[in-house]
């Protein structure tokens, strides 16, 4: 900040003033004060506003150049208001009051991507321990050279399940943006789902219900086959001996279609019941099926609310669970509100 910038921007207050004195001036000739008089109010009148005008140059000069030089010496430069004083004068406390805000918001952004950062980080670390059970099977499997078919097709088929896994989570948490919504045949994405799983359907001997689903909605339909495909995928993990099934249905509303997803597994404990969709949370049943990693649904959940569309749990333990996926029919209308 130097003199003759400051003055530029202060011109018009000085020409106001100097008018304002002007006209006293003819004021004090019209009435016709005496000249030495006239002369000591004029000394007394710019001594009084240069004094007036240079303290507030000093004082805002100190206060800014302060700021860019400490602005200059920090790595972080929205941590500069760590190293200033709060200033008297009233531009000072916006202009601090502003970088406060600032601070605040940038604060906050960069411990949430810290956070997110580290989320990410021991979510891979989980994934990889994953992984590394369907290699290690495969390597047996490999070894011993017995049913080897179908072993092998389950086991790439969880190795296939993991990668998407990932490849999904890091689009949830970081691509916003990564999806096109359009109107998709909601049979024909059950359809797919059911072909991806069919051989882990048949093997776990678990019968794969669908009514015919004549409905169309607005949604990704890869992202939609992804959490359906998580959903299927967490019935099978936790099928109850015989007679297991997973019945498919949907509810055509006035204002919106239900996708129902219905299975007689060992369903989940109802202290559980809110918890299903945090991250890593596994609960009872995952002392129960060891290979439970507590990602699916938590990504699922989140992938719907950016989609718009709501996804709910219900379930009786040792008796069933049933997830429903609400869809809006109008493709500007978000479920969620």
């Amino acid at each position: 900040m130097n003199l003759k910038d400051y003055l530029k921007d202060k011109l018009i207050n000085i020409l106001i003033l100097l008018l304002s004195y002007f006209i006293v001036f003819l004021l004090l000739i019209a009435f016709k004060v005496k000249i030495s008089l006239i002369l000591v109010i004029t000394f007394i009148f710019l001594i009084t506003n240069t004094l007036l005008i240079m303290g507030d140059y000093y004082k805002k000069k100190k206060f800014y150049n302060n700021i860019l030089n400490n602005i200059n010496k920090l790595d972080k430069a929205y941590l500069v208001l760590e190293t200033i004083n709060k200033p008297e004068f009233y531009e000072g406390k916006i202009v601090y009051q502003i970088l406060y805000e600032i601070n605040k918001s940038m604060c906050e952004n960069v411990n949430l991507i810290e956070e997110q950062l580290l989320d990410f980080k021991d979510y891979i670390e989980m994934w990889i321990h994953e992984v590394k059970r369907p290699l290690a099977s495969l390597s047996l499997t490999l070894n011993n050279n017995k049913l080897l078919d179908i072993k092998l097709k389950s086991i790439l088929k969880n190795l296939e399940d993991y990668l998407e896994q990932v490849l999904y989570y890091v689009r949830c948490e970081n691509a916003a943006s990564d999806y096109y919504i359009k109107e998709v045949d909601l049979g024909n994405i059950i359809k797919n789902v059911g072909i991806r799983n069919m051989d882990d359907l048949l093997n776990n001997k678990v019968d794969f219900k669908v009514e015919k689903i004549n409905l169309k909605v607005y949604t990704d339909s890869k992202w939609l086959e992804f959490i359906l495909n998580q959903i299927i995928n967490n019935s099978i993990k936790y099928k109850k001996g015989k007679n297991s099934y997973i019945k498919i249905s949907a509810i055509d509303n006035v204002d919106t279609i239900k996708l129902i997803i219905e299975d007689n597994g060992i369903g989940i404990p109802k202290s559980d019941i809110k918890e299903v969709f945090k991250k890593t949370f596994t609960g009872e049943n995952g002392r129960i099926v060891p290979s439970a990693t507590g990602m699916g649904l938590y990504i699922a959940k989140n992938l719907c609310s950016k989609l718009g569309h709501k996804i709910e749990i219900e379930s009786i333990f040792n008796e069933y669970t049933r997830v429903s996926i609400t869809f809006a029919k109008n493709k500007f209308y978000d479920v969620l509100k």
